[in-house]
């Protein structure tokens, strides 16, 4: 029998979903199939842990398993008069089979907790009265993944480890932009009385690069400097792009704060955009300071605008 969630992840009942994120995210990287190799308690650990989450989750699964509808693992919790509408045995106390009237009440209820039922196959119990069985779909799991910035923009194949030990490989596609999810079909819990599987839901969240930065329309920014010669008379420099390093031309007089084009290098067919930045050497030698000093614009003020 499942534990319960929140004993899992070692939140308080009324923990918000931020709590349970921050709650998951620790547990998940202890417990991970990667992290412990061969360690098969931090597996059963590790499976637990994303059970627990994907249920309190899903707010609607949190109220019907606080609410008593479904148990730790997510399933229908039947109470005597579900378990006896189910089986073939009538209930104690000398009550009869119910008529098709009541059964369908059950129906009803049944399709209020759970979101919809569909009808598995029919059995006959007492009295010759034909029972049906309901199958429902299975629960949903959810996942976290980091990814590198250069991997979400130009797509990639990442392998995660599923909630039951498996190894799947997970497509990145192009431009996948921070939080968003991918879904992967059937790859969930399994369903009750025959019903299709759930699905995995993996969490995406992009590692921010040192270089480069994206804005909302997918362009890429990148911030590059250039040496006061190459300000002055300008000159070609090779600049990194996410698909590699490209050369470009540096007009002549080029101030900090120029910004250049280049078109289609962002994210999905977006532009990349240069920011040049005037870069003086580390250490300056007393050749340039006597050029300066002897510099006959060297008192303008950068500042008067």
């Amino acid at each position: 029998m499942a534990k319960d969630p929140y004993q899992v992840l070692g939140v308080q009942r009324t923990a918000t979903q931020d709590e349970l994120r921050k709650a998951y995210r620790k547990l998940a990287k202890r417990y991970h199939p990667d992290v412990n190799p061969g360690d098969k308690t931090a597996e059963e650990n590790f499976k637990a842990v994303t059970a627990a989450y994907d249920l309190l989750s899903d707010e609607k699964k949190r109220a019907q398993f606080d609410a008593g509808a479904i148990d730790a693992s997510g399933q229908p919790r039947m109470d005597r008069q579900f378990e006896w509408a189910f089986s073939d045995q009538p209930q104690g106390g000398g009550a009869g089979p119910r008529g098709p009237r009541e059964f369908e009440d059950m129906g009803d209820i049944f399709s209020e907790f759970f979101g919809g039922y569909r009808q598995a196959r029919g059995r006959t119990g007492p009295g010759g009265a034909r029972r049906e069985q309901f199958s429902t779909k299975g629960a949903d799991v959810k996942y976290t993944m980091d990814v590198d910035f250069l991997d979400a923009a130009n797509g990639t194949t990442k392998r995660v480890t599923m909630h039951d030990g498996r190894v799947l490989d997970v497509n990145i596609p192009k431009g996948l932009k921070d939080g968003q999810t991918i879904r992967l079909r059937g790859q969930g819990l399994s369903g009750m009385l025959g019903g299709e599987a759930g699905d995995a839901l993996v969490e995406v969240t992009v590692k921010p690069h040192p270089t480069f930065k994206r804005d909302a329309d997918n362009t890429v920014r990148v911030d590059v400097p250039i040496s006061l010669r190459e300000a002055v008379n300008g000159g070609s420099i090779e600049v990194p792009t996410i698909t590699g390093p490209v050369v470009v031309n540096v007009p002549k007089h080029s101030n900090t704060g120029r910004v250049l084009r280049l078109k289609g290098k962002g994210i999905d067919g977006a532009d990349q955009l240069i920011t040049l930045k005037v870069a003086l050497p580390k250490t300056i030698d007393r050749e340039l300071e006597q050029f300066v000093a002897r510099w006959t614009f060297a008192d303008y003020d950068p500042r008067k605008s």
